[in-house]
């Protein structure tokens, strides 16, 4: 008998580590197809005004892990809808994700100089400039979606509507933005608080590129329901292993300054919980995401793979 559970565990080790090495290549695709698609939406450099384009682009093709975009395609595809009737919706989110990024770095909102491995807008480019280019990300990710004839009109409003309300307030990444600055150096900040915090700043975005890709492949209600309920524990779990490497990982590994959110005295995992009772914290909602899965009538293989990386990421 301990001689099959042994066997039966290593299988599934095995099992796992296929798993996310697929899912890593999968990563792979979408970022190439994302970044391909997303060089030809967003104007040239030389295209006046200069400086302003040249910041988005500066901005958007800095690197990243494009999660966004790849989660829009990932649950599309599990539905059975193809990259090329997703890929334009999974640029959007793209767009208004690195808007974000430009906006946080503000001296104004996070102070960051470092973004991606590079001087973030602001430094390069001077402030105003970085606002106007956030903006221009922001409004041109809502044009794409409109302006998308491989969807339908309804689908096309339908997505728009999700883009807008995970991006804006009540409950979406401009309110968790604003209740994160408000959490800075307050004392007797919640666990609750804490989560909605990262449920809305960084969760809602992620959770509607899910949703969206599954709208768009026409999945049932339920089944949307079902990748949503995925979605929203993966963008707590994706935030707090954030939390924990900006305790633990070097700038070279994660592209950005390290050790900010303690210098700011933000509300984070470790810094309310510590850091074993964050990573179990993250285990949790690596566990509740794949849970989730259970009801979604189909091959969830990718989606489950998906959470384990982000899990397991270093950077």
């Amino acid at each position: 008998m301990r001689a099959s559970s042994e066997t039966a565990a290593r299988e599934g080790a095995a099992e796992d580590s296929a798993g996310v090495a697929g899912a890593r290549e999968f990563l792979l695709r979408a970022r190439s197809l994302s970044e391909a698609r997303l060089d030809r939406l967003v104007p040239a450099e030389a295209e006046e005004p200069v400086a302003v384009h040249a910041a988005m682009r500066w901005s958007l093709f800095a690197g990243g892990k494009r999660l966004r975009p790849a989660l829009v395609l990932a649950a599309g595809e599990t539905f059975g809808a193809e990259a090329e009737r997703l890929i334009d919706t999974a640029c959007a989110f793209e767009l208004v994700h690195t808007y974000s990024l430009v906006h946080d770095d503000l001296p104004a909102m996070d102070d960051d100089d470092l973004r991606r491995g590079r001087p973030t807008a602001h430094v390069r480019f001077g402030e105003a400039t970085a606002i106007l280019a956030g903006d221009a990300l922001q409004t041109l990710a809502f044009q794409i979606i409109a302006e998308d004839e491989r969807l339908d009109a309804a689908t096309r409003v339908r997505v728009v509507s999700e883009l807008a309300r995970a991006a804006g307030t009540p409950g979406g990444m401009v309110a968790g933005q604003a209740q994160d600055l408000a959490a800075e150096a307050r004392a007797g900040v919640t666990p609750g608080e804490l989560e909605l915090i990262h449920r809305r700043k960084t969760g809602a975005l992620i959770r509607a590129a899910a949703r969206c890709g599954a709208v768009i492949a026409g999945a049932p209600a339920a089944q949307v329901e079902a990748v949503s309920a995925y979605a929203a524990q993966l963008g707590l779990l994706f935030q707090i292993t954030d939390d924990l490497l900006d305790v633990t990982a070097t700038a070279a590994d994660l592209g950005k300054t390290p050790g900010k959110d303690e210098r700011a005295r933000k509300a984070t995992y470790p810094a309310l919980h510590g850091v074993e009772a964050a990573r179990g914290r993250a285990q949790a909602a690596h566990d509740e995401a794949c849970r989730a899965l259970d009801a979604l009538g189909a091959d969830s293989g990718l989606l489950r793979s998906l959470a384990r990386l982000t899990l397991e990421r270093r950077a």
